[in-house]
């Protein structure tokens, strides 16, 4: 007895978004946005077959690809709104730009990695998803220029919540940031900007490569 492809890609695809809610993935836009984006185009080469699994996987460059679990329990910290202008900090594979771009009105990514900036920028436009900006640049000091963001979220550890992206979040914005030593299990911490400062939220601990000041090496050459 043959198995049919489209079914089993619909039964991973169940089991996948079962998975999400027993992690305490709750909120059904993001639970659709994990559904519609899928996984698969972001992972290349050895370990495409594995897009399904909650678990990181190595991509170019020394980066990792976010397990799926912890992409959606930081987009749903984040709780962006249609309305919104998000700053993703660490494209990366551009997963989880993708995800938020289902969700916000504009995505802007920084990469410090030009190589992963265009390997991303082929699937947005493979995918249609013509309302994220990506750019190459050092991401440790935000886009001042696009400023101030509704939303912001950072894929790499700093060892405190760095000020230049403080400061371009508005009041009543939202900053969801792994926070650290990078050899060291680090805390995500939701961060929100209110008229008197900013209000500290310590949600799990998470495991981020770490973040750097400055171009990827292969920039400079």
């Amino acid at each position: 007895m043959t198995s049919n492809p489209g079914q089993d890609i619909a039964e991973r695809k169940m089991q996948f978004l079962f998975h999400l809610r027993s992690k305490g993935v709750t909120d059904n836009r993001v639970l659709t946005a994990m559904e519609q984006i899928d996984r698969g185009p972001f992972i290349q080469g050895f370990f495409a077959d594995r897009a399904y699994e909650d678990t990181p996987l190595p991509i170019p460059c020394g980066q990792t690809i976010s397990q799926p679990s912890v992409v959606a329990l930081m987009t749903q910290a984040l709780n962006v709104q249609p309305r919104d202008k998000v700053l993703e900090v660490g494209t990366g594979s551009g997963y989880q730009a993708a995800i938020l771009s289902q969700l916000g009105r504009r995505i802007y990514t920084v990469e410090r990695h030009r190589e992963l900036i265009r390997a991303a920028r082929k699937i947005f436009e493979q995918q249609d998803l013509s309302n994220i900006t990506a750019i190459t640049g050092d991401g440790s000091f935000g886009l001042p220029e696009q400023a101030p963001f509704d939303k912001i979220i950072v894929t790499a550890a700093a060892e405190d919540p760095p000020g230049p992206l403080l400061s371009q979040l508005r009041v009543g914005g939202i900053m969801v940031v792994p926070v650290g030593q990078s050899d060291a299990v680090q805390s995500l911490i939701k961060v929100t900007r209110t008229d008197a400062g900013f209000d500290y939220e310590e949600l799990r601990p998470v495991r981020f490569v770490p973040l750097l000041e400055g171009l990827g090496k292969d920039e400079y050459t």
